[in-house]
């Protein structure tokens, strides 16, 4: 379980294909910290810590994880947003982020709001998804590479979220240009209240 809260961003040191799966070693601030077989979310997706050495540690990623989010399009080199499981006992600063990516968006615009940028970003829409409560709503949360973020001005396949100057800084939006693929979760609690509206339907 995670909150969304970026720690910061660790950088992939190398990627390694086996079979049809992936693995990327990275480096960040806390490698000293990790232990085989911890989670760690990497651009929202809940990745185990397979392998520690010379500074860096290793993450796979399967085959359901590369089709669902945009870890199969890194590159040695780019950032990655990176986020430690939630302990418990803290606040919950975010909102609650299972680190299951449900799909990806793509940035279609970028607009300057006096200091801060609103982000506008566009997902394949279906109808059965979204009665499923895969969709957003105006002021609710939604999760773009793991970061923790608010909706405004939401549509069917678009919604915009406003990146103030610190989060731009200290997590991979930085790097996010029109054309950039993101992914997605959408709120879980959404989720459910969707999935039991649909059993009252039926």
């Amino acid at each position: 379980m995670f909150s969304g809260i970026i720690e910061e961003f660790a950088t992939v040191v190398a990627i390694k294909k086996d079979r049809e799966n992936i693995d990327f070693t990275l480096t960040c601030s806390f490698v000293d910290e990790l232990s085989i077989d911890q989670s760690v979310a990497h651009n929202g997706v809940c990745l185990t810590v397979v392998k520690k050495e010379d500074g860096n540690y290793t993450v796979t990623a399967m085959k359901e994880t590369l089709l669902r989010s945009n870890l199969g399009l890194l590159k040695v080199g780019d950032k990655v947003n990176v986020e430690r499981s939630m302990l418990m006992n803290g606040r919950l600063d975010g909102h609650i982020v299972q680190g299951h990516v449900d799909q990806t968006a793509t940035c279609i615009a970028m607009e300057d709001a006096d200091g801060s940028t609103y982000f506008t970003f566009k997902y394949p829409f279906n109808r059965e998804m979204a009665r499923n409560g895969y969709f957003t709503v105006d002021k609710g949360s939604v999760t773009v590479n793991g970061v923790s973020l608010t909706v405004c001005r939401p549509t069917e396949d678009t919604f915009q979220v406003a990146i103030i100057p610190y989060t731009m800084e200290h997590t991979n939006f930085c790097d996010i240009r029109v054309g950039t693929v993101v992914n997605l979760e959408f709120d879980i609690i959404g989720k459910y209240i969707a999935r039991l509206h649909s059993l009252e339907r039926d």
